[in-house]
């Protein structure tokens, strides 16, 4: 039921398809001119000032930074973007060059949590990217489930420093309890108003990395880092096809950093009324390029129709 109730409210709040199509702030020659450059963020080294003042809530035994609550916290200059701002004065969850969504947890993330279970995907010793990872959900859930490391990016950095590095370090707390079985995970607690303080995580958080910027400046920025990079072994993302002026610069950066043997996990919506991409239409694309191959392995129906879809090489 939590599930339930988490995933209708990221439908009514999250999603361009449900209310009304989002504002797109930016034209497209400017958005064409502006790609943002990648940086690595730092990990800080008092885990728990992170945590500060940050309210909590959990869905589906996942701990998670109270979205509302960094909206308001962050009008000032902890959004040295201004995306906060940007985004509740244009009411868009989305402006293009701008703002990528990162504030909401889009509703796919959990169609894709639940493919993890229901088809046993394995992350013990796998590397594994986060891509466009907002609240980094997906890459906790591989973590937790024993991956070697976990990177997580997102376009916006005040969406890596005030979401994504705060729940990585509260969901660190329990480290190797995976999302637990279905029974478990339906008795989800309810949100806690106590900040959580990181204790014994920091060895977990040594397998995570975070980044911020545009996917071909954040892949240029791995793969000519004097750190050593190896391609991932599995990389999530969800509800990254919506804009089609983005598929090539998401199919290069697959294609860059996946590894030979490696798998791509992406769930999406069939469409996205008002800015035009969708499922059909980014496997399309994928085809005519020639690289990967496809595989739909789960389709939902209730509500907007969603798939999750399979990519690896040919």
């Amino acid at each position: 039921q939590h599930k339930q109730e988490s995933t209708e409210k990221s439908r009514k709040t999250a999603d361009p398809a449900a209310d009304s199509s989002p504002k797109l702030g930016e034209t497209t020659s400017k958005k064409q001119l502006c790609v943002k450059a990648a940086k690595e963020h730092s990990i800080p080294k008092d885990l728990n000032e992170v945590l500060e003042n940050k309210v909590m809530e959990t869905v589906l035994d996942l701990s998670y930074v109270k979205l509302s609550v960094v909206e308001m916290t962050c009008l000032g200059n902890a959004d040295s973007e201004g995306i906060v701002s940007k985004s509740v004065s244009s009411h868009s969850d989305l402006i293009p060059g701008v703002y990528e969504g990162g504030l909401k947890i889009w509703e796919c993330t959990f169609d894709l949590m639940d493919y993890f279970l229901e088809a046993e995907i394995e992350f013990t010793n796998k590397t594994v990217l986060d891509l466009g990872c907002g609240a980094g959900l997906l890459g906790i859930v591989a973590l937790r489930g024993k991956a070697d490391r976990v990177h997580f990016q997102d376009y916006n950095s005040t969406v890596i420093d005030e979401i994504t590095l705060p729940n990585v370090l509260a969901n660190c707390i329990n480290e190797g309890r995976g999302m637990g079985s279905g029974k478990d995970r339906k008795a989800s607690k309810p949100p806690s108003k106590r900040p959580r303080t990181a204790e014994g995580s920091p060895d977990m958080v040594n397998r995570c990395r975070f980044f911020s910027g545009e996917w071909s400046q954040v892949s240029q920025l791995l793969l000519s880092s004097n750190k050593p990079f190896s391609k991932y072994d599995i990389i999530l993302t969800s509800e990254t096809i919506y804009n089609p002026d983005y598929y090539s610069a998401l199919h290069d950066t697959l294609a860059q950093l996946l590894d030979k043997n490696g798998c791509v996990y992406l769930a999406s919506k069939v469409h996205y009324f008002g800015v035009g991409g969708g499922i059909y239409l980014f496997e399309k694309f994928i085809e005519e390029k020639n690289v990967f191959r496809t595989s739909m392995v789960k389709t939902i129906d209730q509500g907007l129709q969603r798939c999750i879809m399979e990519i690896a090489f040919k």
